[in-house]
């Protein structure tokens, strides 16, 4: 009789990209605002607690995925003013975020990054198959949102 061992779901990770009619200084300035998340990434539920700015910058999250409502806390581990923040979560989730602001002959790339473990092994392989196909949807709109914010 074999035993059946659990072993850690695979890590998911996604790169998206938008192009931008609007500056690299004002897509920053909304995108790297941790109490913006709400406004552009429709599974964030709220931000609070929100400590510092750039670097170091620390705030708690309540994300919801599949019906279950996650919490937990990010820290920014790396940033760069107009161009780069790096966002650590611990919690229900933890992932290491990044948006990338490029200027361009016209405009702007930002470039949202993740990286992190879906929760929720009991569920199964393919479970966590249509949760990655859902994120992905989430982080397209998501980008499309940032683009009509800062569009308008």
């Amino acid at each position: 009789m074999s035993k059946r061992c659990w072993k850690p779901s695979p890590v998911v990770s996604f790169e998206k990209n938008v192009l931008i009619d609007s500056s690299p200084e004002t897509v920053f300035a909304y995108v790297s605002d941790p109490s913006k998340m709400p406004e552009w990434i429709s599974s964030v539920v709220e931000v609070r607690d929100i400590i510092g700015t750039g670097e170091g910058q620390q705030y708690d999250w309540t994300f919801q995925s599949v019906g279950l409502l996650l919490r937990g806390q990010s820290t920014v581990v790396e940033s760069v003013l107009n161009e780069l923040a790096v966002h650590q979560s611990i919690g229900s989730v933890s992932s290491v975020t990044t948006l990338l602001v490029e200027p361009r002959e016209r405009g702007t790339s930002l470039t949202f990054k993740a990286e992190y473990r879906i929760p929720i092994p009991v569920l199964g392989r393919l479970a966590e198959h249509l949760i990655e196909k859902r994120d992905s949807r989430l982080f397209d709109l998501a980008l499309a949102n940032v683009k009509e914010m800062m569009e308008r």
